[in-house]
């Protein structure tokens, strides 16, 4: 039975994700910053852990494979955004969170999960149209994304040596907690924000994970380093 490990997995994306793979009857181990928010989860394993602490990334994945023995794969969900804009006596904490949440911890996790990772195992990294694009109060997180799909590619360079897949799914907007708060930030409601959407709809969590579900089958065994978005037709 294959294994995985999701993290930010307590809402959203990484939420559907953890819930795909364990109606397919993989052995799934979520992470989110604390175990209250993974309570009514289906993962077998519930840790908690804050992926931009290293120290913490590393025996939340030792913790993983102490009870599953291997990782075959690795989803990198985790993520932050909020508008920052870059005037001179603003604060630099927003910054420096976002770049270390989305950026640094899809970096600690594929660093401390890769040796776990069987020959042929699979990393997925959320990424986000904004991996492709720019908002102007957004350049903390669309620079993070930017990096995430730069560290996708260059990584999938080294594991191809393994046989090990990386990929980055890139969502527009999804129906999560994170973009009902993007609304409210820029006072629009769902409606307005899908206007420029070719298809005329926000993305659902359940579509999202199951592309993710796609790069982790067989069937996807000779794709890496790819960026696919799933936006409704955003970057179109």
């Amino acid at each position: 039975m294959k294994s995985i490990l999701v993290t930010g997995a307590s809402r959203g994306i990484g939420r559907a994700i953890v819930e795909r793979f364990a109606t397919a009857g993989w052995r799934v181990a979520a992470c989110a910053r604390t175990l209250e928010r993974l309570d009514d989860s289906s993962a077998e394993l519930k840790l908690a852990c804050d992926v931009a602490d290293s120290a913490a990334v590393r025996d939340c994945v030792a913790a993983v494979a102490r009870e599953f023995g291997a990782i075959y794969a690795l989803v990198n969900s985790a993520g932050l955004a909020g508008s920052n804009p870059l005037d001179a006596d603003s604060d630099d904490t927003l910054w420096h969170r976002v770049i270390d949440v989305n950026l640094h911890g899809t970096y600690y996790c594929t660093k401390h999960a890769f040796g776990h990772i069987p020959d042929g195992g699979r990393i997925v990294n959320i990424g986000s149209v904004l991996s492709h694009t720019g908002a102007p109060d957004q350049t903390a997180y669309t620079a993070a994304k930017h990096a995430v799909l730069g560290f996708t590619r260059a990584f999938a360079r080294h594991a191809a040596a393994r046989g090990v897949t990386v990929n980055a799914v890139c969502p527009g907007w999804v129906r999560t907690d994170m973009a009902r708060r993007r609304w409210e930030e820029l006072d629009i409601d769902e409606a307005t924000a899908v206007s420029d959407v070719p298809l005329g709809r926000v993305v659902e969590p359940a579509e999202v994970a199951a592309l993710v579900y796609f790069l982790a089958s067989e069937e996807a065994g000779a794709i890496t380093g790819q960026a696919f978005n799933i936006d409704g037709g955003t970057l179109a």
